[in-house]
C-alpha cells in the first residue's frame, strides 16, 4: 500500500520535528519545508495527498501559499496551523481554501486524528473545482488551458490561466498587485509593475469588445485589479 505523502510547512523546528515523527509513526510520508516560497516550489515539483500549513511563515505567508495551491489543485485537503485563535482568523483561513484549522499549542494526537479524517473524507464532493467559466461570449476551460475569445479558440499560458482563475475566483473584489505576484508567481522581490499590466492588456485583447473601455478586466491605479462578470 502506497504511503500517503504529506507536505508540512512549519518554520518552528521543534513543532515540525514533532509533527514529522508522529506522522511517520502512523505510516505517513511527511516532507518538511520551513517557508512559503519553498512550499510553493515543493508542491509544484512533487505529489502530495494533504498539506499541513502554518500561517505565520517566512517569505510568503500561509494564506497566500494556500491560494497558490488552490489555483493548481482545488481538492487536496489543507490543514492550517496558527497561533491566532480568533474566530475571524479561523473564518479567513477556511474562506481562503483551508479544510481545517488547528490552533497552537495543539495536541499531536488530535492533529493525527484530524489528518486521518481529512484523508478519509471525500473533499472532491465538498469543493467544486473551477473547470469551465463563461462571461459574455467568452469561455475558459481551465483543465486544458484553452479559451474561446473574440478571435475564436486559442491556448492560454500557465501563468495566464492561473491569473485568470485568481481574478475570477475573487470576482468583484480588488486583488492587489502584491497578492497576485505572491500567489501566482511566488515572488517576494517584485519585478516591474508592468508584468501584471501586460497580462491584463492581453486579457483585454482576448476577451474585450472594446479594449479602451473594458468591462471585464479593470485596473485600479495604485490599488490592483478586478474582474467583473458584466452582462453583455
Amino acid at each position: 500500500m502506497t504511503k500517503k505523502r504529506i507536505l508540512v510547512v512549519e518554520d518552528e523546528r521543534d513543532i515540525a520535528d514533532g509533527i514529522k515523527l508522529n506522522l511517520e509513526l502512523e505510516g505517513y510520508m511527511p516532507v518538511l519545508v520551513n517557508d512559503g516560497l519553498k512550499a510553493i516550489a515543493t508542491f509544484k515539483e512533487q505529489s502530495f495527498d494533504l498539506v499541513i500549513l502554518d500561517i505565520m511563515i517566512p517569505s510568503v505567508n500561509g494564506i497566500d501559499v494556500c491560494e497558490n495551491i488552490r489555483l493548481q489543485n482545488s481538492t487536496i485537503p489543507i490543514m492550517f496551523l496558527s497561533a491566532k485563535s480568533r474566530s475571524e482568523d479561523r473564518i479567513m483561513g477556511l474562506k481562503k481554501g483551508g479544510d481545517d484549522y488547528l490552533t497552537k499549542p495543539f495536541n499531536l494526537e488530535e492533529l493525527i486524528l484530524r489528518v486521518g479524517n481529512l484523508l478519509n473524507r471525500s473533499v472532491t464532493n465538498d469543493r467544486k473545482a473551477l473547470v469551465e467559466y463563461s462571461f459574455g461570449t467568452n469561455t475558459i476551460f481551465f483543465d486544458s488551458y484553452e479559451a474561446v475569445g473574440r478571435a475564436g479558440r486559442f491556448t492560454l499560458t500557465n501563468k495566464e490561466a492561473l491569473l485568470l482563475k485568481l481574478l475570477i475566483e475573487n470576482e468583484g473584489e480588488v486583488v492587489s498587485r502584491e497578492r497576485i505576484l505572491q500567489t501566482v508567481w511566488g515572488y517576494t522581490v517584485y519585478p516591474s509593475t508592468r508584468t501584471i499590466d501586460n497580462f491584463i492588456l492581453a486579457f483585454r485583447r482576448y476577451f474585450e469588445e472594446d479594449q479602451k473601455n473594458p468591462k471585464f478586466f479593470i485596473s485600479l491605479r495604485g490599488v490592483g485589479y478586478k474582474f467583473i462578470n458584466a452582462i453583455a
